[in-house]
């Protein structure tokens, strides 16, 4: 593994709005950007990186350190969408250096009798407090061989995976069960934030219906229940839709003070909604700024940065002198939300990772300590030897006590 390079590290001016009623004032103090692994090789780099943080722990009565997990997979320069099975890093410093990337036989794909390729994608570590595992979820693509693509009208499901801390293994990938039902074909829960409630039940956003990827979806959430080996579903929210080529897909959920926000990713825009219980929704209004304009963020994810004091938004946009970069999809920007209103803080918008002529947009987020979040994303279609694995280090001014 090469070794870390400080492609950004600048102390950024203190940007806050504090506003009646959000708790104390909250404030970046510094983002540095890491980047620890390269593109493996002239025909795979590396995408879809995620990561999350297992707590300090006892095994058999011996005191472990936490351990940093981050999940990628290698995905072929030719063709689309043709992922590998997923691979995974782990780190017991905090980050400072890492063990692997490692494919694990148990995250391959599988080949299908009719000859299509079954992988699990998309796929988001978060650490399960009340089973003390760390549970992967995210979604499956069949892929077409022949035509090197995801097969039109390809079903897909939800994905999930158990990481053993203690073998660096996964459990083999399983699917949750929903109801043979037409809007069942195509179900997933690809590139979300979850939110895990105190009694250990998982609100799971997912979007569905359609026949296949390029289809129409909706979304709802759903509240599952995890035992520590299988997640099933418990309950559906209500649904949410938009007559807007392919609906709402990859939508993230996050809770601040009482209320779950939901953002949604939409081909023309991005929306945002709440809920007081994380199950049923109001209608989605368009992402804007606190001026009235829109975001300009479009066809690309979102992600929520929540810190216990102040609600982030993460997200890509146009307008940042970047027409040159595939759907806008760099720089990376983080800004603050006011929670009420649901508009973002022009004020407070910074840059989270850098503008790159390959663009980002597949990303997560993790809050790793009280003091420091990241930001990890693959950069698309890294050539050989460039960096291929971002890790932008959020540093707080204030401590950060949500989960």
């Amino acid at each position: 593994m090469p070794a870390y390079q400080t492609f950004v590290a600048a102390l950024l001016c203190f940007v806050a709005l504090p506003v009646a009623g959000w708790g104390q004032e909250v404030r970046v103090k510094s983002i540095v950007v890491e980047t620890p692994l390269d593109a493996p090789g002239p025909n795979t780099y590396w995408m879809q990186a995620r990561g999350d943080r297992i707590p300090a722990h006892v095994t058999d009565g011996n005191a472990q350190a936490a351990i940093d997990v981050i999940t990628m997979q290698l995905i072929e320069r030719g063709g689309t969408h043709m992922y590998h099975g997923l691979s995974s890093m782990w780190s017991d410093d905090q980050g400072k250096t890492w063990h692997g990337p490692q494919a694990d036989p148990a995250l391959d794909r599988r080949t299908m009798p009719s000859g299509l390729i079954e992988v699990p994608v998309d796929m988001t570590p978060k650490w399960h407090e009340k089973s003390g595992k760390l549970l992967v979820t995210g979604a499956t693509f069949w892929l077409d061989p022949k035509i090197k693509k995801h097969a039109p009208g390809g079903g897909s499901d939800i994905a999930y995976t158990v990481y053993d801390v203690g073998t660096h293994t996964w459990s083999s990938w399983k699917k949750v069960a929903l109801p043979d039902e037409a809007r069942f074909h195509f179900a997933r829960s690809g590139c979300s934030q979850r939110y895990d409630l105190a009694n250990g039940d998982v609100l799971l956003p997912i979007y569905f219906d359609g026949t296949g990827n390029d289809s129409r979806h909706s979304v709802m959430v759903l509240r599952c229940r995890f035992d520590g080996e299988t997640l099933s579903v418990v309950e559906e929210g209500n649904k949410l839709s938009i007559d807007v080529q392919r609906g709402f897909v990859e939508p993230s959920l996050t809770k601040f003070c009482d209320t779950f926000y939901l953002t949604l990713r939409n081909d023309e825009g991005a929306y945002v909604t709440t809920s007081e219980d994380g199950l049923h929704f109001g209608e989605p209004k368009p992402w804007t700024f606190d001026d009235g304009k829109p975001l300009g963020s479009y066809n690309t994810q979102q992600h929520w940065v929540t810190h216990s004091d102040g609600l982030f938004l993460a997200y890509t946009r146009k307008g940042a002198d970047n027409d040159d970069i595939f759907r806008h999809r760099a720089p990376l920007f983080l800004a603050q939300v006011d929670p009420q209103r649901l508009v973002v803080l022009r004020e407070t918008e910074q840059v989270l990772l850098p503008k790159l002529s390959d663009g980002f947009g597949n990303f997560g987020i993790c809050n790793i300590t009280p003091h420091e979040t990241w930001a990890i994303a693959g950069r698309s279609r890294a050539k050989e030897g460039e960096p291929s694995l971002y890790i932008a280090r959020i540093e707080w001014t204030t401590p950060n006590a949500a989960p």
